[in-house]
């Protein structure tokens, strides 16, 4: 068994899938998906269903590791951005050199901040600088840098 991917759904998701590929190196697995029919809506349980979207392949893991499958329905249900502490998926997180120029980067590009950079030590783990952002359609990300505990 392995980690496959991770499903967002974008009101816009070639601008999405740009801001991703941008910001965090994230590339392109093609084939790009247009997928439609009966058992796109069996599946999905949406009437008729029909999706458009890539899948990103993340940074850090090789050719072979897990993707971001962002995909865009034909009719989209709204929803608010969630708050941090939402029931449910939370965000995705990535490690990062500089998580101040990183934030930065992810608000010149079209996202926001949510909360502080905060920094905290951990016994055993050492010392993490964290920060949550919101990408362009308000998922969250948390950017984190993890300094290894002195000895």
């Amino acid at each position: 068994m392995r980690y496959l991917h991770t499903n967002l759904i974008a009101r816009d998701w070639q601008q999405l899938a740009a801001f991703y590929e941008r910001v965090f190196g994230c590339t392109r697995v093609l084939p790009e998906r247009h997928l439609s029919g009966e058992s796109m809506e069996r599946g999905s349980g949406v009437a008729g269903a029909r999706l458009d979207g890539v899948h990103l392949r993340l940074p850090g893991l090789g050719d072979q590791g897990p993707t971001l499958e962002v995909f865009q329905y034909s009719h989209n249900a709204e929803a608010p951005a969630p708050p941090a502490n939402r029931v449910g998926f939370g965000h995705i997180a990535f490690e990062v050199d500089d998580v101040v120029a990183t934030r930065d980067a992810v608000v010149a590009a079209g996202g926001g901040v949510v909360g502080t950079i905060e920094t905290v030590a951990i016994p055993g783990a050492g010392r993490i600088t964290w920060t949550y952002a919101r990408d362009p359609e308000g998922n969250i990300i948390e950017l984190q840098r993890r300094d290894p505990q002195p000895t």
